[in-house]
């Protein structure tokens, strides 16, 4: 794997918990919605922890003054949920990306030259569609820099691929499984999500 591809996966007890949820092949529906959506939420949080543009400045409190952190407001962000199941994630997400712009419908023709992209990715299996939305991004001017990319599960062979073709690269994720099956699928995984959650337009990556 290429050594500027950094992978996050959070040492956290409720991101294991909620991973937890999306394995066990008997949790319904709704319940499999909320997991996907509180993973949306822990990991955006953790991605925004170094990433997020922000700046320390003097306020005034009832006691005088002090120093404090503001985030910069003018330095946009936009947020690009992979359809179907990536909605989730950022319905999870979007309690800490309140300013974010939201962008449903690919990768747009223009993106204003400062902004912060973050990409949210159900699961990575064999990276192809994932890379090809990133090398999407890359051709209009968003490099590995610029981006976050939030999945709830992704599979070694994805992260290989990823790694190899985009530099410094920042992906967050709950888990890393090892392997993928004959049909392309994360082993142990989380199932196919938009099967799980009874969307009618079902995707791999």
């Amino acid at each position: 794997m290429a050594m500027t591809l950094r992978v996050v996966v959070p040492p956290h007890p409720l991101i294991g918990h909620w991973l937890t949820v999306l394995r066990f092949r008997e949790t319904p529906p709704a319940l499999y919605a909320t997991a996907l959506q509180e993973l949306g939420r822990w990991l955006s949080y953790e991605a925004l922890r170094d990433w997020l543009p922000h700046r320390r400045e003097a306020v005034l409190t009832d006691q005088g003054e002090t120093e404090g952190t503001v985030v910069e407001r003018d330095v946009p962000l936009l947020a690009m949920p992979v359809l179907p199941a990536g909605l989730e994630l950022w319905q999870g997400a979007r309690s800490v990306l309140p300013d974010a712009a939201l962008c449903l419908e690919g990768v747009p023709a223009a993106i204003e030259s400062r902004a912060g992209v973050i990409v949210f990715k159900d699961t990575i299996s064999d990276g192809f569609s994932t890379l090809a939305l990133l090398q999407q991004l890359a051709d209009r001017g968003i490099d590995g820099r610029r981006l976050r990319l939030v999945t709830a599960v992704c599979a070694s062979p994805g992260l290989k691929r990823i790694g190899e073709a985009i530099p410094d690269l920042t992906l967050h994720t709950a888990c890393i499984d090892p392997d993928l099956n004959d049909a392309g699928e994360i082993v142990p995984g989380i199932g196919d999500p938009s099967r799980r959650l009874n969307l009618r337009t079902a995707g791999r990556d």
